[in-house]
């Protein structure tokens, strides 16, 4: 059995996830971070204080899933659908009903045990919404968000027991793990200049050109008015303040476990910023890379340009990751290889660092800009298997 840790976020590591589930004898474990705040998630976060972001969580739970068969594809749907604009507390309520019985027509070829489990989930979330019915609106809701919401309510209030329990409601082969404790925090960024993003969703939005330099997380969202204030601070001052009322966050013990017993190590693409370099903030979580006995920590960049990362190259996002990882100059070999699409000319710093750069055609042909699996995943075992050798050597 090969053990494989993949730092993921939301979409981008998919298709290489997806691939990994399909191989025999792999035992894969998903560490990812809870901060998305965007859009609905955030609404969410918002009336349910205290819970961290579910949507990458919701996004990775059906990776395993084959779509042409009913059973699996419904899976797929119910996690996915979307509440209309409109939707009532009544509505929704008629949904799970509905859901319950085998009645509703999108999702009638629920299993089971799936469609039990869900409406058991979707039931303790219109619970909380009866007792308290303002200031949460259900339009433009995953419906897979409101499970994992509805279990972290079930479960009172412990968000990594109810993301173990909704991916053993799917039968998720994989290990979903939240890289923290399950304690909450937001994300925040500072550009080059000193102006901020105050939340995630700024990060992701679209943006100029001036690289963001640092993030922070904090123990709750800002408001306008503290917005306002940091804004009006020079450059340094705002970093001085967000680096003083940082968020304690923790490593979850069973992130640390999977990484110490990982036999490869995969920094997955995905959006910089908030998928990726956030998790790598987490303490204790460079050490147990380091005392990892990982053969192999491979960075794969990205092929697609994402908005977070205006005026920075892959060497910048490897020296990024390793900065977060509190390794710089990679002298615990937080990264041994650097796994990308297109060549590039290796900068003398990077070879000093010990760190490989492999080129191989990886993109999918169907989906420019995003990784084929099965490309990406015979380089990894390339990687893998040659680094075997040459220790053995």
């Amino acid at each position: 059995m090969t053990a494989v840790v993949l730092f993921a976020g939301g979409r981008g590591s998919a298709s290489i996830a997806r691939r990994l589930l399909r191989i025999r004898g792999i035992r894969l474990s998903l560490v990812i971070n809870g901060y998305d705040n965007g859009h609905s998630t955030g609404a969410l976060r918002r009336y349910l204080p205290g819970m961290l972001g579910p949507s990458d969580f919701r996004k990775n739970l059906p990776l395993h899933l084959d779509r042409s068969d009913p059973a699996e594809d419904a899976q797929v749907r119910v996690l996915e659908h979307r509440l209309p604009p409109g939707t009532t507390r009544a509505g929704l309520r008629d949904l799970v009903d509905a859901l319950a019985v085998g009645r509703h027509l999108g999702f009638a070829a629920l299993p089971r045990q799936v469609r039990a489990a869900v409406a058991r989930d979707l039931t303790a979330f219109a619970d909380r919404l009866d007792r308290r019915p303002d200031g949460f609106d259900l339009a433009d809701c995953a419906l897979g968000n409101l499970v994992l919401a509805g279990a972290y309510l079930r479960l009172d209030g412990d968000f990594n027991a109810a993301i173990r329990a909704c991916a053993a409601s799917f039968g998720s082969p994989a290990q979903l793990v939240n890289v923290t404790n399950g304690e909450n925090a937001f994300l925040v960024a500072v550009k080059r200049d000193g102006r901020l993003l105050a939340d995630e969703a700024d990060i992701v939005a679209p943006q100029d050109a001036a690289p963001i330099t640092r993030l922070f997380l904090l123990p709750g969202p800002l408001s306008p008015a503290r917005r306002a204030e940091l804004a009006a601070l020079p450059p340094d001052r705002v970093r001085e303040t967000l680096a003083g009322g940082a968020a304690w966050v923790s490593l979850n013990p069973h992130a640390r476990e999977a990484i110490l017993g990982a036999d490869i190590i995969v920094y997955g693409p995905g959006t910089p910023h908030s998928s990726l370099l956030p998790t790598y903030l987490t303490p204790a979580l460079d050490d147990a890379i380091a005392a990892s006995r990982a053969r192999a920590k491979v960075f794969v960049v990205n092929i697609g340009a994402d908005h977070d990362v205006q005026g920075l190259t892959a060497f910048d996002l490897v020296d990024l990751t390793l900065s977060y990882l509190g390794d710089p100059l990679n002298e615990r070999r937080a990264v041994t290889h650097v796994l990308c699409h297109r060549p590039v000319a290796t900068p003398r710093s990077v070879t000093r660092e010990g760190v490989r750069w492999v080129v191989a055609d990886l993109e999918d042909p169907g989906r420019p800009g995003t990784h084929d699996g099965r490309r990406t995943v015979r380089a990894l075992n390339a990687i893998a298997c040659e680094h075997t050798l040459t220790r053995a050597g």
